[in-house]
């Protein structure tokens, strides 16, 4: 059987009621953190920029672009919204897709669910749907892929979106193996595009490609369905003869969910999550000296991390608040001096920070080199400080909270993180308006519904911040 159709016969077959408690929770979990760090994003240029150069008419459509009481046309708000969620580069990851999950597919399938009349049970099956097929492919293109330079984010999201909005629109199986296949010509993002606003619409694309490949397959438009498998389809084109092993996408499906076990990373810093461990460290010490560092007081800093985490976060002189948010020194200084990292250490030119600018020149990261790393997860990080007076301080961090669902973070620091993203264009009320259904979100019988209380006007806030940001971008 041909891996397009294994995929689209496992996700044609689920069903809510077959759902595990904790994959339901989960996925929850996903579209409130989600939503939260889209609502944020969406005061910032990329996804504004993406609006203007489409030249989208308001009322065009039913699906609400974030941030805004306008809605258009689904595919749009998909491309909008995606790059809205990831631009601040807060969002969940997942570890066998190697990437950033919920990104690529909440914007989709809220896009989708609210042209469509979706339910929020819908969205939820369709979510742990899309991270199941995503997470298989990556079981079998993943190291090699990521390390190639290709972003699993999106080259592989695509098929995270096409299989979570197949399962959403009910697409039969055979339809759904014609939007996977499809969706394999729609894969793309490069690394090397990492630290500047292309990255964010690496994700707006893909949720909107992998929501046109549906919409496109239930119309009856065709694609190979040896797309995968084919002398020139997607394993041997994007990862060559050798570097990929469809054995462990086939085996196993659901046993257990993907969604369950290892889970999403979750992030409590909103930058790179390469950065993370390292940050943790650097709390750590925070908390060990009793405070934050006076950066007078510091003669020198080192960083280690795995040498595949350093490819894209090793930037001593990070040249713009996208790129700061990939520079583990960067980071790491601001959790020593500030005591912690939040977004308005990325806002605007809080990069250019006299302060940050004098001491990341003795902030120096390295490649690990001890034998303590999970081979299969290599996320520890070690940091030292080295005062002028001549004392220093070590902490190492395995992995960083949130890292699986077996380490958490609490249910109260993802509220709280949600809480503070959407404030940036809801009122207080909203904000907990929108909590309140999202926490239920299985009981919400309509989208259209819930996403009216999504819009600044309709919640009795005035959108300033991302009108503003608006009118920079244009």
């Amino acid at each position: 059987m041909k891996l397009a159709r294994h995929l689209a016969e496992h996700v044609a077959a689920m069903r809510y009621e077959d759902l595990p408690p904790e994959a339901v929770y989960w996925s929850r979990i996903a579209v409130l953190d989600t939503i939260g760090v889209a609502l944020a994003g969406s005061v910032e240029a990329p996804p504004r920029l993406v609006e203007d150069v489409l030249e989208l008419r308001p009322g065009s459509g039913p699906s609400l672009i974030l941030g805004s009481d306008r809605r258009v046309g689904c595919l749009d708000a998909a491309l909008v919204n995606g790059a809205a969620a990831h631009v601040l580069d807060y969002d969940n990851t997942a570890r066998h897709m190697g990437g950033h999950v919920s990104a690529v597919m909440v914007p989709a399938l809220i896009a989708a669910g609210d042209a469509f009349g979706s339910s929020g049970r819908d969205v939820l099956l369709a979510h742990v749907a899309g991270f199941e097929a995503s997470a298989r492919i990556g079981r079998g293109v993943n190291d090699y892929h990521s390390d190639k330079g290709w972003h699993p984010t999106t080259t592989l999201g695509v098929f995270a979106v096409a299989a979570a909005c197949a399962r959403l629109l009910n697409l039969t199986a055979d339809e759904t193996e014609t939007a996977l296949a499809l969706s394999t010509s729609l894969s793309a993002g490069i690394k090397a595009n990492f630290g500047t606003m292309t990255k964010s619409l690496h994700v707006g694309q893909c949720a909107r490609g992998g929501l046109m490949a549906v919409l496109l397959a239930r119309k009856g438009f065709t694609a190979n369905p040896d797309a995968f498998e084919h002398k020139q389809g997607f394993f041997k084109v994007f990862n060559g003869d050798g570097n990929y092993d469809v054995a462990p996408i086939v085996e196993s499906w659901g046993a257990p969910l993907d969604i369950v076990v290892p889970g999403a990373s979750y992030k409590q810093y909103p930058c790179c999550y390469s950065t993370h461990a390292a940050i943790e460290a650097a709390l750590n010490l925070v908390r060990e000296h009793g405070g934050p560092f006076d950066p007078a007081a510091i003669a020198r800093v080192d960083s280690w991390t795995h040498a595949t985490r350093l490819m894209h976060t090793d930037r001593p002189e990070p040249d713009s608040s996208l790129a700061a948010k990939f520079s583990v020194q960067y980071c790491v200084a601001r959790a020593l001096v500030n005591g912690k990292v939040v977004l308005e250490h990325f806002d605007e030119d809080a990069w250019r920070d006299p302060m940050m600018r004098a001491l990341l020149p003795r902030v120096h990261a390295a490649p690990y080199t001890k034998e303590l790393f999970d081979p299969e997860d290599p996320f520890d990080a070690e940091v030292k400080v080295t005062l002028i007076d001549g004392r220093s301080f070590t902490a190492h961090v395995d992995r960083p909270l949130g890292r699986t669902s077996e380490i958490p973070i609490p249910p109260e620091n993802i509220r709280a993180k949600f809480e503070d993203c959407a404030s940036r264009v809801l009122p207080p009320k909203a904000v907990a308006a929108v909590t309140r259904a999202i926490e239920a979100f299985e009981e919400v019988q309509s989208v259209r519904e819930f996403t009216k209380l999504l819009e600044p006007a309709t919640a009795g806030g005035t959108g300033a911040r991302r009108e503003e940001a608006r009118s920079l971008a244009g």
